[in-house]
């Protein structure tokens, strides 16, 4: 006779054949009785589909708050990196309390979604320092994600925050993007950003630097993609009051991790 199964942990019916085999091999079933056991869940999962995904839905949340808590960790550890600004856009007042990172590449389409989400988050907070943070991961596909970059730099070096976010903004209103953004669109937003056109006085070295910096930030904190936000206090944050955002989120979120961080 077989051993009735409403002694298993509920988990084993849960997590498939093989941890039901597991838990019938480890309290003494013989083979058979398992392989009934199995057939019996197995039958159960296919007439009630709904188990599987909410143990899937489950397991992915389990795995955001893991990898959020790794990110965030990560940043208390490297916030002073993150506060070494040189070379990279800065829009703000110096001594803002609060600081907001975006790593961004021109390319990318959420990026290009988000840029409407963050001119308005800069509008709704004067105080808080904004740092751009170059990070084109989709050069090696499309080689204008590295000139816009570039240029980028180089609107900044030449007549500062404004006029760097004009052309940033400008970029991305140009609706080209994964691909489609040309050389034409660069100069021509460049030249409308700084009625004039650019000084290309960033060289490729310092670019290459700067990107580089940029890119062991993003891998050491463990972005995965752009766009990315990390909102923390410009001093002395702790995992309480900084926040990473991967990729594409709501003005409320970015709002609310400002509040935080204050």
């Amino acid at each position: 006779m077989i051993r009735s199964i409403r002694f298993m942990p509920v988990a084993a019916l849960l997590t498939g054949s093989a941890a039901i085999a597991a838990e019938t091999q480890a309290v003494g079933f013989t083979p058979e009785q398992q392989a009934t056991i199995g057939k019996i869940a197995s039958d159960y999962l296919v007439q009630h589909p709904e188990v599987l995904i909410k143990v899937s839905q489950e397991l992915q949340a389990k795995q955001r708050t893991q990898q959020q808590e790794l990110m965030t960790n990560a940043v208390t550890k490297l916030q002073k990196q993150l506060m070494e600004v040189k070379g990279i856009p800065v829009l703000g007042p110096d001594n803002a309390k609060v600081t907001v990172t975006e790593f961004f590449d021109y390319q990318c389409i959420y990026c290009s979604h988000m840029a409407l989400t963050v001119e308005s988050l800069i509008k709704n907070n004067p105080d808080v320092k904004f740092i751009f943070r170059d990070w084109p991961i989709f050069a090696t596909h499309w080689k204008n994600s590295d000139i816009a970059a570039l240029t980028g730099l180089n609107v900044y070096a030449q007549s500062g925050a404004k006029a760097y976010l004009r052309y940033h903004n400008g970029i991305y209103a140009t609706g080209h993007d994964e691909g489609k953004l040309s050389t034409d669109d660069i100069a021509l937003v460049a030249a409308k950003a700084l009625k004039a056109a650019p000084t290309m006085t960033v060289s490729d070295n310092d670019y290459k630097v700067t990107v580089g910096k940029n890119d062991l930030l993003a891998q050491g904190i463990g972005i995965s993609g752009t766009p990315a936000f990390i909102i923390m206090p410009a001093q002395n944050a702790t995992a309480k009051t900084i926040t990473v955002a991967s990729g594409a989120t709501t003005l409320d979120a970015l709002q609310a991790a400002i509040n935080r961080a204050e």
